[in-house]
């Protein structure tokens, strides 16, 4: 994972100054690598790496003439004068802040949440930018957990996540405290309200955050990415169910997802450059656009869903390929009828995506004759000559033993009696594992002990919870793709 800092200046001091001064001192940093600034990104970033870690470092200019060194950013008032940038920037820690104070056990909090970071990652379901969730709507959705079960332990809590976000009725809004609630100080910056706001209310899982201005941290979210959210958390609430039965471990929950094997078709992104440096920016570039060829796909007749998998992967062929980056979508066509043949058409939504790509690129003046973005449709079969056939058997069958890690530079295994240590996020003192997921048979008894009355879950959303079902998959046959496509570039 990544560090998220913000740099926080006095008046005196643009942003503007962010990007090109301090830009160039880090660029001469001999421990600084890979930089590059997003200035045109939602919250605008520099992101780079400082001895090897990821470093995301936003800006804020308050209105101040200098910055004491106890400055708290809780405080409404400071984001009077400001500039909507900077408020946005200045979102991040405040949020994390609010959360913190929001939930009963903050400790319990911690370890659960680092079990559903990385349970969200192993199931490919961790990336903001692709439309599934970024850190801070996991945090938000653990913390509601939290609120509901107050006097839960951290394996509890893991098993509640997946119960009530398996039910949850989207998009009835996950909040933390009501806007009422949230101190405004009648500053005029917008705020989300699917009453009043149209566009709010096309949001499909709309999470906010608890601090002044509320926003939706999930407005990427596409039908297809919700519908593998919701799949994944009825599969892991049927693991949890298993290991609360004892048939099965806490390793199956962190299993890596199935996603090479799950589809018969796919799509293959690949943005390519000449160097590092144009490497570089025109991946980030071609990765915040790979959305909106997901949402060009779900508009096709026959096409279920558009399963992009948020993590990038280099060319199988290094040597011919060094500077290529690779994206996949898992496609899942309807079934036909009897007697019934599928066309589907792919070219239009592909041309679309390339042609919005190098559209950006030329606006903000990146674009070179050696960057260049493709898309292709590939049968599954066809994967090993794109992607490493060690990464290919990801997931392909259950293994005794998962290698888990659940923090930067600390690798584990999970075996069944969670005798293993890691490092604690907090502490230099190692944590044994049963303090974030314990025995099945001492869940149970946590269970029991603080056992909430599951209406509670409805009587938030003013509904009953939905029944358990059941996931479907789906085996296309008889399926014919037509895709005009070999070289969109």
């Amino acid at each position: 994972a990544d560090i998220d800092t913000l740099l926080v200046a006095p008046r005196h001091i643009d942003r503007s100054d962010f990007f090109s001064t301090f830009h160039a001192i880090l660029d001469e940093h001999p421990s600084v690598t890979d930089l590059r600034s997003i200035e045109e990104a939602f919250v605008p970033v520099m992101k780079f790496h400082f001895k090897g870690i990821e470093i995301d470092l936003l800006f804020a200019r308050l209105a101040l003439q200098s910055i004491p060194d106890n400055l708290t950013l809780g405080d409404v008032d400071l984001l009077k004068n400001l500039d909507y940038k900077c408020v946005k920037s200045l979102n991040g820690c405040r949020v994390t802040e609010d959360i913190l104070n929001l939930v009963p056990k903050p400790e319990n909090f911690r370890l659960a949440l680092r079990a559903i970071k990385l349970w969200a990652k192993r199931r490919g379901c961790y990336s903001n930018s692709l439309g599934f969730l970024g850190g801070v709507s996991w945090a938000i959705l653990m913390a509601r957990v939290c609120q509901l079960y107050p006097k839960a332990a951290p394996a509890t809590l893991v098993h509640k996540f997946f119960l009530v976000f398996d039910q949850w009725k989207w998009p009835t809004p996950v909040m933390l405290r009501h806007p009422e609630e949230i101190p405004s100080a009648n500053l005029p910056y917008p705020v989300w309200d699917s009453r009043n706001n149209l566009a709010d209310r096309a949001h499909l899982m709309p999470i906010l955050t608890p601090t002044f201005p509320q926003q939706n941290s999930t407005f990427n979210v596409s039908n297809s990415t919700k519908n593998v959210m919701a799949e994944e958390f009825k599969i892991g609430l049927q693991t949890c169910d298993e290991v609360f039965s004892g048939k099965a471990d806490w390793n199956t929950l962190f299993e890596v997802s199935d996603f090479f094997h799950k589809y018969k078709h796919y799509i293959v992104i690949q943005a390519n450059a000449a160097n590092t440096k144009e490497h570089l920016e025109w991946v980030g570039l071609v990765e915040s656009k790979v959305r909106i060829l997901v949402q060009h796909l779900e508009r096709c007749q026959h096409l279920e869903s558009a399963h992009i998998n948020p993590t990038s992967y280099p060319h199988s062929n290094k040597e011919e390929h060094p500077f290529t980056t690779q994206w996949l979508i898992g496609l899942s066509i309807g079934k036909p009828d009897k007697n019934q043949q599928i066309n589907l058409d792919l070219t239009d939504p592909i041309q679309r995506f390339v042609s919005v790509v190098y559209q950006v690129a030329q606006s903000n003046e990146m674009v070179k004759e050696t960057m260049s973005v493709t898309a292709q449709h590939v049968k599954k079969r066809q994967l090993s000559d794109y992607i490493n056939p060690v990464v290919l058997k990801q997931g392909k069958r259950r293994n005794k033993k998962t290698s888990v890690s659940l923090m930067d530079g600390s690798n584990t295994t999970l075996g069944s009696s969670f005798n293993d240590s890691v490092k604690s996020n907090n502490t230099s003192q190692n944590v044994s594992l049963t303090n974030i997921l314990t025995s099945a048979k001492e869940q149970k008894q946590l269970e029991n002990q603080n056992r909430e009355p599951r209406k509670r879950l409805s009587e938030s959303q003013g509904d009953e919870p939905a029944k358990k079902q059941r996931p479907q998959t789906d085996d296309p046959t008889a399926v014919s793709l037509a895709v005009d496509n070999q070289c969109f570039s």
